[in-house]
């Protein structure tokens, strides 16, 4: 088995964090820039992270996120953030952005942008909302995996009131709204019923099927 399978075999939902424990700096960074570089459709990366230490935030966030207790436990918590809509100026910004550090642009490349720009604006806000989602929830996957590598627990949460979230964090001010939550810490020593229980998952054969 591969390191990294090894680390994925480690890592499970913590539901109880030592609060003594402190993530390094230098980890939160490389889990954090593993959501950067997670791939995105047209690469546009339409949401934004937040890491959230500070305690009163924190508290406030919990108490709309049924009071899991993980999200004042660990040290850190990340907020993954999804553009509320696609408008012209973002993906222009982007399309300007690639251009400048890329030093040049070419033909087939601004075809595409003039594609994006003649189909996302014009589709209704919620579908294109649901659709920078999905592209956020690829980077949260890179970021669980990034923190099993660590040995940093991380704990994935939908169950909490996004509009909540968005006022305590200012969000809508920004044409952002969060989709998912993540506590980093480590897994307490005690207290936690989960965290000596097998990690079970389907079965190979019943999981993947090979289409030749």
């Amino acid at each position: 088995m591969s390191d990294l399978l090894k680390k994925m075999q480690w890592r499970y939902a913590t539901k109880k964090m030592d609060p003594s424990k402190v993530v390094p700096q230098d980890k939160v960074d490389r889990i954090v820039e593993a959501a950067r570089l997670a791939p995105t459709s047209s690469g546009l990366q339409p949401f934004e992270v937040f890491v959230v230490t500070n305690p009163e935030l924190r508290a406030q966030i919990q108490a709309k996120a049924h009071n899991q207790a993980q999200v004042t436990e660990g040290s850190h918590l990340l907020v993954f953030a999804a553009w509320d809509n696609y408008t012209a100026e973002r993906i222009n910004t982007y399309f300007d952005f690639t251009n400048a550090e890329r030093g040049g642009t070419n033909e087939g490349w601004e075809n595409y942008r003039q594609m994006l720009l003649a189909n996302y604006p014009g589709r209704a806000a919620e579908v294109n909302f649901e659709h920078a989602a999905r592209q956020a929830y690829i980077a949260l996957g890179a970021s669980l995996i990034s923190a099993a590598f660590e040995e940093v627990d991380a704990t994935p949460m939908e169950g909490f009131v996004p509009a909540a979230v968005d006022e305590i964090l200012g969000l809508a001010a920004r044409g952002l709204r969060s989709v998912v939550i993540v506590p980093l810490g480590y897994r307490a020593a005690e207290g936690d019923w989960l965290a000596n229980l097998k990690k079970v998952r389907r079965p190979t054969e019943k999981f993947v099927t090979e289409v030749k």
